[in-house]
Parts: C-alpha cells; sequence; structure tokens
C-alpha cells in the first residue's frame, strides 16, 4: 500500500488525554502527516478553544473544525424536545459521530485506508474506542499499545509545557456547557464561571419540561433548584466532605500536586461520559 492510499487523521475533544496524543503521536511517529481534527458543537466552553490554540501552537498545524450540518437545537426538535442523557445520548451520536463519519467516510469511498488514534489509556480497560464498521476505517489506540497511563498522560502534556485546559481549575471534562454527565458540584462552578452559559442550559430545560421530557440536566432536580442559595451550600458542603474522604485515603505522591483537580467522575463513581466528546 502506497502512502498516497492511506490517511491518519486524531480527534480531539479540548480534553487532556486526546491533547496528550496529539503530542504523542507528533514526538514518536514524525512520519505521519496526520489531520486533527475538533467537532465543534457550538456549545463548547470557551476555555476549549483557548487550548486548542495552544494545541495548534505546539502541533505546528492548524486543526481542522468539523461542523455539524444541524445544530442543537435542530435536533432537540427532531427528538421532541426531550434533552439528552445518559440513556439517550443522542447529542453524541448527532453532533459528534455523524459530521465524523460523513468527513471520513469520503475518504473511504475515494479508495482510502483511514487510521484514527483514539485516546484511550492504558489504564481504561472499560473503554472501548469507536467502533467502526468498515473495514478501511481502522482504529488505533496508541496508549494502550504503549502503556501509557493517567500518570503518563500528565507527564507527556508537562513535557511540552501545555499543562491542563484551564477549565480543569473548575470541571474535570470537557465538551458542552451543560453536559449531563456533570456532577451537581460542576453545575455550581458553571453558574459562577459561566453563568450565562448556565442560563442557557435552565432555558432548555424549562422548555424540555414543558413539552413532557422526563429528563433534567441534573439527576432528580432541575438547574432552578440546584440553583436555590441553600442548596448550593449544600451541594459545597457534600462535595468538601467527599474530596476530604478522599485525601484521607490516598497516598500522596511527592512528584505530584495535591491540589484539585480530582476527576470527579472518580470521586462520586459516576457513569463513564461519552468517548467522542471527553477524551
Amino acid at each position: 500500500m502506497t502512502a498516497t492510499t492511506q490517511r491518519h487523521v486524531l480527534g480531539l475533544s479540548g480534553g487532556r488525554d486526546s491533547a496528550a496524543l496529539a503530542v504523542y503521536m507528533r514526538s514518536h511517529h514524525p512520519e505521519l502527516d496526520i489531520t486533527y481534527f475538533f467537532t465543534d458543537t457550538g456549545k463548547e466552553l470557551p476555555e476549549v478553544y483557548d487550548y486548542l490554540a495552544r494545541l495548534e501552537g505546539f502541533l505546528g498545524k492548524v486543526i481542522l473544525r468539523l461542523n455539524p450540518d444541524r445544530d442543537f437545537d435542530f435536533w432537540l426538535k427532531q427528538y421532541n424536545d426531550f434533552l439528552p442523557s445518559p440513556q439517550t445520548r443522542w447529542c453524541t451520536r448527532q453532533l459528534k459521530i455523524r459530521p465524523f463519519e460523513k468527513w471520513v467516510h469520503r475518504f473511504i469511498e475515494a479508495g482510502e485506508t483511514v487510521y484514527s488514534y483514539v485516546a484511550i489509556r492504558a489504564d481504561e480497560s472499560y473503554r472501548e474506542g469507536y467502533s467502526s464498521t468498515r473495514e478501511k476505517l481502522i482504529v488505533r489506540l496508541p496508549f494502550k499499545e504503549a502503556g501509557i497511563d493517567k500518570a503518563g498522560v500528565l507527564d507527556i502534556l508537562d513535557s511540552a509545557g501545555l499543562g491542563l485546559p484551564r477549565y480543569y481549575e473548575w470541571r474535570s471534562r470537557s465538551g458542552c456547557t451543560f453536559c449531563f454527565f456533570q456532577q451537581k458540584i460542576e453545575w455550581v462552578r458553571l453558574m459562577e464561571q459561566h453563568p450565562s452559559a448556565f442560563e442557557e442550559a435552565k432555558a432548555y430545560e424549562k422548555t424540555a419540561l414543558a413539552h413532557g421530557s422526563p429528563f433534567t440536566w441534573s439527576d432528580n432536580e432541575s438547574l432552578e433548584e440546584l440553583s436555590k442559595p441553600d442548596r448550593v451550600a449544600q451541594i459545597r458542603r457534600e462535595h468538601e466532605e467527599r474530596l476530604l474522604r478522599r485525601r484521607g485515603r490516598t497516598i500522596p505522591n511527592p512528584l505530584r500536586s495535591a491540589i484539585e483537580p480530582v476527576d470527579l467522575d472518580d470521586l462520586y463513581g459516576g457513569q463513564k461520559a461519552c468517548l467522542a466528546c471527553h477524551k
């Protein structure tokens, strides 16, 4: 197979792991002409765009933006104003996976073999990559193959001078501002960091509830209820108690800071988020 019949692509979410994989591939496989892409829903955190710009500077390449041909508001109407949820992840399917498939399949139809590099770490035995049904779309997991875990990812980003995206100061994931995988403390922090985005999420929720959606963004309570001062204080208090218990069970690593961020999914034992959005 000649080089002209191969294409190499790597999807970025604006998150830690996919950024580290881009750095890793540039350093360890400079012979590959990799196209880096980001599927932009239009509802991303502003910190995500900032980090992508910094990553472009390191890679020396423009990160291709893939934009859905239909936006979130269109698909919300198609799903009868029912909010996406862990049970029905139509946002990931329509705004992330669908644009990727539309883009990459044209190369396959032209006779190319496409290698897609996905940032699943060696310590993530529970995660699987994008499942390709096309013979000429081959998914590769370099971190698993090289035995690189979370600590290795942090080392890669530190060594490159990139560090973590700024949203890790208050949130444990990239993706849409109103992602339903957020923990309640993250909703509180979104309200403080990006109040307009929080208000937009509240508006979507009110519209959905008015049309009979069984889901709110956060389990068992609306954002209106969650944002009341007494409830905010309770969420903060419960989070600090949980964090103290976790740190009391953690053996300090002298080579790493003891300051947050702690992965909130690990702290709360929550469901694992969508691969296309949060890696």
